[in-house]
Formats: C-alpha cells, sequence, structure tokens
C-alpha cells in the first residue's frame, strides 16, 4: 500500500475512533488525512472502498507474517493462530473496529457490505490453515468462520488482559463449536448421499411387475 493510501485508511480509522461511521464525511477523511479530496477520489470510491483496503491490508499482514508459515498440527491449531495474529495485528485499532461494529448494528445494510468483506478475508484464512473453502461446503465454512471471528471480537473488545486469557478461552470455545457443527454436517451429508445413491439403485433396476394371479389371468383371455 503507497503513503497516501495509508494516510488514508489511517484516517478514517482515527475518525472511527472518535465517532459513528455514518458520521464520517470523505472531506473529514481528507482533512485528517493531510491530502486533497481529489487525492482521496483517486485512490478510492468511497469509505467502504477504503475499509476494503483496511482489510486487505490486515490480510496481507497476517498472511505474510513468519514468512507466510503457519505453525500447528492440524487445522484447528493453524486456524487458532492465525486468528490471534488477525487480532494481534488490529489491536492498535480496536476502538474503531469497536465504533465500527456499533454502527453495523444500526445499519443492516452496512452490515451486509462488512459481512462481504469479511467472507473474503475469511477465505484466505481458511486457505492458509488448509482448510477447504470451495463449493457450498466450503461457503458455509467462509461463512461460519465469520460469525466465529464476530463472536471472538465481542469478547476480545473487552478483553484487558496483556496475554489476552479470555479471548483465547472464547476462541478455544468456539472451535470446539464449530468441530461440532462440521461433524454433524458430515453425518447429514454422509446419510443424504446414502439415500441419493439407494434411490439412483432402484431407478437402475427396477423391480418387475408383478405377474396377475391365475384368475385373474384366465378373465383376461376369455375376455
Amino acid at each position: 500500500m503507497d503513503e497516501v493510501r495509508t494516510q488514508i485508511v489511517d484516517a478514517l480509522l482515527a475518525l472511527l475512533a472518535e465517532r459513528s461511521f455514518e458520521t464520517i464525511g470523505l472531506d473529514a477523511i481528507a482533512a485528517k488525512a493531510g491530502v486533497t479530496l481529489g487525492a482521496v477520489r483517486a485512490q478510492y470510491d468511497g469509505k467502504l472502498a477504503i475499509l476494503a483496503d483496511f482489510v486487505r491490508r490486515t490480510d496481507r499482514t497476517v498472511l505474510d507474517a513468519e514468512g507466510g508459515a503457519v505453525e500447528g498440527d492440524t487445522a484447528r491449531e493453524r486456524l487458532f493462530e492465525l486468528v490471534m495474529r488477525r487480532l494481534d495485528t488490529i489491536e492498535p485499532h480496536k476502538a474503531a473496529l469497536a465504533s465500527l461494529e456499533r454502527s453495523a448494528r444500526r445499519q443492516p445494510a452496512l452490515a451486509l457490505c462488512l459481512n462481504d468483506l469479511a467472507r473474503t478475508s475469511a477465505r484466505f484464512t481458511l486457505a492458509a490453515a488448509g482448510i477447504p473453502a470451495e463449493g457450498l461446503r466450503g461457503a458455509a465454512r467462509v461463512q461460519g468462520l465469520v460469525l466465529l471471528g464476530l463472536r471472538v471480537l465481542a469478547v476480545w473488545k473487552d478483553d484487558t488482559d496483556p496475554d489476552l486469557s479470555k479471548t483465547m478461552s472464547a476462541l478455544d470455545h468456539e472451535l470446539d463449536r464449530a468441530e461440532a457443527i462440521e461433524r454433524r454436517l458430515d453425518r447429514v451429508v454422509g446419510g443424504a448421499c446414502r439415500i441419493a445413491r439407494r434411490f439412483e439403485r432402484r431407478r437402475a433396476h427396477p423391480a418387475p411387475e408383478p405377474r396377475p394371479a391365475p384368475e385373474e389371468a384366465a378373465e383376461a383371455s376369455v375376455g
């Protein structure tokens, strides 16, 4: 991210720490960043585009940390590491993100836009953890990670312990919950597949039609 874009993103975050998203104008962002409004327009279409750049910047920091390596023998351990990295990265902007969350609660349209940004971020997070995110099941995992993140953020924003013990406990709990849902989904999908296979076998080998009883056959020949 070049210097002007960094200034603009940081300006929006600084303003968010002071007031709500809906009250922040593009002119205020330009003034805070120390650039002209034309410079803001040259870089972004609006405030959501600036937020998208912040998310992209955060993703890059998280994904490139430790040379792109993610510690953990299991997908769960790697996901835990990635979420904690993200929280460490956004720690300086805790007040801004808390303000943004409050605005999203008041404005469903904003919440939907933020959900789209979070889904993109979640896809890359799952990829870094080695968890497939393709197809219908992958889409469910992506949205599940977004919801997991929201619940963890709700604890993190009020966690004042330097070691973030409450946040890590909440993350552990949410990962347990996600694994339980995944197991239930496995059973449901497995059951649906078995039913589908039985249906296909019946279509391929239909049962023979029953032969008429001798009396019925005799009546048919007389008629």
